[in-house]
């Protein structure tokens, strides 16, 4: 667990720093003509990439391109993708950890439980296919020795129960 967590520390941090190196700036005119610069250019308005990536195409650019790919017969295209904010994204991306952590852990009790189970049983068919007298306690308190059928019938059940638990 520590070494998972270790890990997606290290991503995290990689994934945050590598952000920053490709932080894109958008240029665009504002509703009173005045230039104004940003990560994130506000909907309905056309911005332009200040600083394009090395690919050189836009992303906005390029996405159209993909998107006019794709189209089909009789098919309708979608519309322009929306600007996800990054904090927007770190939120997300932090959500999709946190669900695939408590994925894993929940599958590690699975395991776990299941490991448990397969002991238990395997140790009680052992005792049961001793030979040796077993026993219960009743209702009133009192010990009542089984039977050959009634020890039968728990191997069958044990047996079964160990199969399930220890595939």
């Amino acid at each position: 667990m520590r070494i998972f967590m270790a890990v997606l520390g290290l991503g995290l941090a990689l994934a945050l720093a590598g952000g920053a190196v490709h932080a894109q700036t958008y240029r665009w005119v504002d509703k009173d003509g005045k230039k104004r610069y940003g990560d994130v250019a506000p909907p309905g308005v056309k911005a332009t990439l200040v600083n394009p990536p090395a690919g050189g195409a836009q992303p906005a650019q390029a996405e159209k391109g993909a998107e006019a790919g794709k189209g089909e017969k009789g098919a309708e295209k979608k519309g322009p993708a929306v600007a996800v904010s990054p904090e927007q994204a770190f939120r997300e991306r932090q959500l999709k950890a946190k669900e695939a952590q408590d994925k894993a852990e929940k599958e590690r009790l699975a395991a776990e439980q299941k490991k448990q189970n397969c002991a238990a049983a395997q140790a009680s068919l052992r005792t049961l296919e001793s030979g040796r007298r077993v026993s219960n306690i009743d209702a009133k308190g009192e010990r009542v020795v089984l039977d050959e059928s009634q020890i039968n019938a728990r191997i069958e059940v044990a047996r079964k129960t160990a199969g399930e638990s220890c595939n």
